[in-house]
């Protein structure tokens, strides 16, 4: 069996919402692009690296979108990499397949899922707030990397908003900050449910 690593990027108030650009998803959310400015050398390595091994993409029906109309003409390293995988895609709807070694998931997503995980070594998810709320409830993911920001919108589409059902992750490494104070943590998913007590034992 493969492993499933989700890729976030967020606020300190967890907001999630177009961190790429002022285009990516501007309905009712006037901070678009809020991630470029705290981009730096640091952040952008951890970036590439978490991308290492990955055989295939796993995305929601917009981050396909905003993907199927950029990768394709690009020839960098992400370029290369998206152009060569395969891409499957969660949604409801009837997306423009035509980027190359793309698929439409069927409608029991969570089954289908399951089976391009026993398919793939690694399926990394980025963005797509929508299906990572589902990955979350069913605890179908490995590893969530989450860069959390050093900025508050107060406004947007959060990370954890809907999905989220008691969960034990553990650390699996120290946190690295970036230059500008972007800090990658790092979380493996452990099985059980956050356990409960008191301090008297402290």
């Amino acid at each position: 069996m493969g492993r499933i690593h989700i890729e976030m990027f967020a606020t300190l108030d967890l907001v999630g919402q177009a961190p790429g650009g002022p285009e990516e998803d501007p309905v009712g959310f006037p901070f678009g692009g809020w991630q470029a400015p705290l981009m730096n050398e640091v952040t952008g390595t951890q970036i590439v690296n978490a991308y290492e091994g990955t055989d295939a993409l796993l995305l929601g029906r917009r981050t396909y979108d905003i993907f199927a109309a950029f990768w394709p003409h690009q020839d960098d390293v992400f370029g290369k990499l998206f152009n060569r995988i395969p891409k499957y895609v969660a949604s409801q709807g009837k997306p423009d397949l035509s980027w190359a070694g793309s698929t439409q998931l069927g409608p029991d997503l969570v089954s289908a899922v399951r089976e391009i995980r026993d398919r793939h070594e690694q399926v990394t998810v980025v963005g797509s707030l929508n299906l990572v709320q589902t990955l979350l409830r069913e605890k179908l993911f490995d590893r969530l990397d989450l860069w959390v920001h050093p900025i508050m919108l107060g406004v947007g589409k959060k990370v954890f908003e809907g999905g989220v059902v008691p969960t034990n992750l553990t650390l699996l490494e120290p946190p690295v900050a970036g230059g500008k104070g972007s800090v990658l943590l790092r979380y493996g998913l452990v099985e059980g449910t956050p356990a409960t007590g008191d301090m008297t034992a402290m």
